[in-house]
């Protein structure tokens, strides 16, 4: 039977818009566990042990081509990397064949049998097969041996040998075209130098089962293998990271997860019922749990894939993605937050001939929507050619729309030395008021609402009919106060409203009042050119001065009748947006666009204080994000536009004590504690570390960095100062002590803390007593 399937249906609704079988083949010899082939629209495939099958979904006149030149059966096939021209390698026993597609089908259209070159002979049971990015050198894994044959020579340049078991798969580099990356039945990983002929990493072992596939990145540098348990593991190939492990993930619990997760979304009904098969379902008679092999591993960029319906399920910043071929399903696994993006798993779908797969290829095309996914079945003789539709896929399986709007509270409040900083005077219980009193007071009369149409003026400008604030004279020698005054609500109440109160004649506008009928002005009195332009104007106070903002970065502060050379206030590194006066007029507060506010005495034109840092603003999409951190869960970063996690950063030790976390003003790094006595720095597009830092000698709680001053923060005891090779210092706090640095670091850093401090004083004690 070898016939193109249609649209098939679920039990339980039309799937035919997910995945459609277009070619089954029946085998008369099993290829259960035969490495398959995709590339494009191209998959290939054995039949029949010895022939060799390649099916193209795009050209109707040629979609099924035959090659045969084995004597064997064929046991791994793979594509080249390169499009022009297209070449194939299959191998078994006997040969290792290399077949150029282009070639062979001008054969066939001549009536020829199309012929390949026989690159290796007799090198044993091939189990896998890998093209260098230049298609000039084939890697064979045959054996504990892996043959490095070059193509157009048909020679062994050389063999690598170190694995204790059986090669199951490897892989080349892109970023360095002499490495090559290796997993084995043995359970480890190793990466060598091939030119060379060189073992440069060996791996410790893995796991209790065997590594059958691997798949390396170049975009985030990783490669990451899964063996026959349903284990999967990323490890970091940048150079200096030293192969560490950025996670692990059973597949089986992110699935359960992932089934969990979108068990109140709206979605297709065929995958509505969706879970993980267990022993029971393939009537095994128990109850037992079915690992999820990895089969295969290969890339999934979704960038272009996603349409605007989808996005709620993948924010279009975070598409790159990995498809997991396993003998249940394909998944589609986020490279990023370490999630499940889209199950697709063959019992929903009856129709398809293969339920549970032997062996599995799966490849995306670059700018489609398609998929292309060849299956051998695992029980049978079947081989199946599926196409996906990855938009289908992922619709299938979105969250629901973000209903409510979530608000995320700051995690602190201001500090007290701030001039931000407005605290509620807490007043202590009063002693129990007597009933008769209370009950007096409480006692309010009913009156009628009458609406006059003058009333009299409130007396702001003419002189109080009784002294609001008066001095306290009944203060004994001894400094007590007097019984009275002490048992008097009243007077407590009053002397703190003397103590915080401003003069009423200071916070007045003017000494004059402006006659309710005054016309408005329509008249040009006088004109003043600035040297910028205007953004922002205000008059004080007392109209006497007027300030404003321009866009070369300066402030301006003239009088009112603009005579005169203006106060220039300079300092910002972007255009001044606002300005405002205090009401006394002695300071002049300006806002900019480079994020900061500044504090000015209008007298000596001198900068008071700086509020913020140009450091601290970021592009308005970061304001989108926020992080979270748990203990023996890393951390994660959230997208408020999704309300999803769209990336992890593992990697820091914290199973036992909550450590915290902070982001670089830049916004480009994000930086946590760990148990390990080290802080750990975070690129925001990678999910592993980029720097450990060493100093403490205990659990590292908390981490910060320097808003204002990248190249100076000052020491304080119990935490330690590190410096980041972007030349930022980073504050961290430790549970144990911490390292000062030299004594005269020390003695420099207290120098600047107490100057700080004095300053911050200093401005308080002026504020206070306006």
């Amino acid at each position: 039977m070898e016939e193109p399937r249609g649209d098939f249906c679920a039990d339980e609704g039309c799937a035919g818009d997910v995945v459609v079988e277009k070619y089954l083949a029946e085998s008369k010899v099993s290829a259960s566990h035969v490495q398959l082939a995709c590339r494009g629209p191209h998959c290939a495939f054995p039949v029949d042990g010895n022939e060799l099958r390649v099916w193209n979904a795009e050209d109707p006149s040629c979609q099924l081509l035959i090659l045969r030149g084995h004597h064997q059966p064929i046991t791994a096939v793979a594509f080249g990397n390169t499009v022009d021209p297209l070449l194939i390698c299959s191998a078994s026993e006997d040969y290792v064949i290399k077949w150029s597609l282009e070639e062979c089908r001008e054969k066939v259209l001549q009536g020829s049998p199309p012929r390949g070159i026989i690159v290796g002979a007799l090198l044993g049971k091939v189990r896998y097969l890998r093209f260098s990015p230049d298609d000039r050198v084939a890697a064979v894994c045959a054996g504990n041996k892996i043959f490095m044959l070059d193509v157009e020579s048909q020679s062994t340049l050389t063999e690598l040998e170190g694995h204790q078991g059986p090669v199951t798969a490897a892989e080349f580099c892109s970023w360095q075209a002499h490495v090559i990356i290796s997993v084995s039945e043995d359970r480890s990983f190793k990466v060598w130098d091939h030119r060379l002929g060189s073992l440069m990493y060996s791996s410790s072992v893995l796991a209790a089962s065997p590594l059958l596939s691997l798949f390396v990145d170049g975009r985030s540098q990783q490669l990451v293998t899964g063996c026959a348990a349903g284990q999967l593991w990323i490890f970091s190939v940048v150079e200096g990271h030293h192969y560490r492990c950025v996670t692990h993930v059973d597949l089986r619990k992110q699935g359960e997860s992932f089934f969990t997760r979108r068990a109140g979304s709206h979605r297709c009904r065929p995958l509505g019922e969706s879970q993980l098969p267990s022993a029971s379902d393939l009537d095994h008679g128990d109850s037992s749990e079915v690992a999820l092999p990895v089969l295969g591993l290969a890339p999934c960029d979704l960038s272009l894939a996603l349409h605007p319906e989808c996005a709620s399920c993948l924010s279009p910043e975070n598409t790159s993605c990995l498809w997991i071929g396993s003998s249940a399903g394909l998944f589609v696994f986020n490279l990023a937050n370490f999630e499940f993006e889209a199950v697709l798993l063959f019992r929903d779908f009856r129709s398809l001939s293969i339920q549970v797969a032997g062996s599995c290829a799966v490849a995306s095309e670059a700018g489609g929507d398609e998929a292309a996914c060849v299956l051998t079945s695992l029980f049978g003789n079947e081989v199946a050619v599926l196409e996906v539709s990855v938009p289908a896929l992922l619709r299938s399986w979105r969250r629901p729309a973000p209903g409510q709007p979530l608000s995320v509270l700051p995690s602190s409040c201001v500090v007290s030395t701030s001039p931000l900083y407005f605290r509620i005077i807490e007043e202590k219980s009063a002693k129990p008021v007597r009933q008769k009193q209370s009950a007096a007071r409480g006692a309010v009369q009913d009156q009628p609402l009458v609406f006059r149409s003058r009333i009299r003026s409130s007396g702001y400008t003419s002189a109080p009919h009784a002294t609001m604030f008066s001095p306290k004279t009944n203060v004994k020698n001894d400094g007590e106060r007097s019984a009275k005054c002490k048992s008097s609500h009243r007077c407590r109440f009053a002397r703190k409203l003397a103590l915080n109160a401003v003069p009423v004649s200071s916070a007045l506008p003017s000494s004059k009042e402006r006659p309710a009928q005054s016309p408005l002005p329509t008249r040009l009195r006088r004109r003043a050119v600035a040297p910028a332009a205007v953004r922002c104007v205000q008059f004080s106070a007392d109209g006497r001065r007027l300030a404003c903002g321009l866009a070369s970065h300066v402030s301006l502060a003239f009088d009112a009748d603009l005579t005169g050379t203006p106060a220039v206030f300079s300092g910002h590194d972007g255009a001044v947006s606002v300005v405002c006066w205090s009401h006394d007029g002695k300071w002049l507060l300006s806002a900019s666009q480079d994020g900061t506010l500044r504090v000015w005495s209008a007298r000596r034109a001198e900068l008071a204080l700086c509020l913020g840092s140009s450091f601290t603003t970021q592009q308005a999409q970061a304001y989108n994000l926020f992080a979270t951190t748990a203990i023996g869960d890393g951390i994660r970063l959230w997208d408020l536009r999704t309300l999803r996690c769209e990336r992890r950063f593992e990697g820091h030790p914290s199973r036992c004590y909550p450590c915290g976390m902070a982001f670089s003003p830049c916004g480009r790094y994000v930086a946590c504690g760990a148990e390990d006595r080290h802080a750990y720095v975070y690129e925001m597009g990678s999910s592993t570390f980029s720097h450990r830092l060493a100093g403490h000698t205990d659990t590292v709680t908390g981490v910060a960095f320097s808003p204002s001053a990248p190249q100076k923060r000052p020491w304080t005891k119990g935490a330690a100062l590190l410096r980041t090779p972007w030349q930022g210092w980073r504050k961290t706090a430790s549970t144990g002590r911490a390292r000062t640095g030299s004594r005269k670091f020390r003695k420099e850093c207290g120098r600047r803390r107490t100057a700080s401090l004095k300053k911050l004083a200093l401005l308080g004690e002026k504020i206070r007593s306006t």
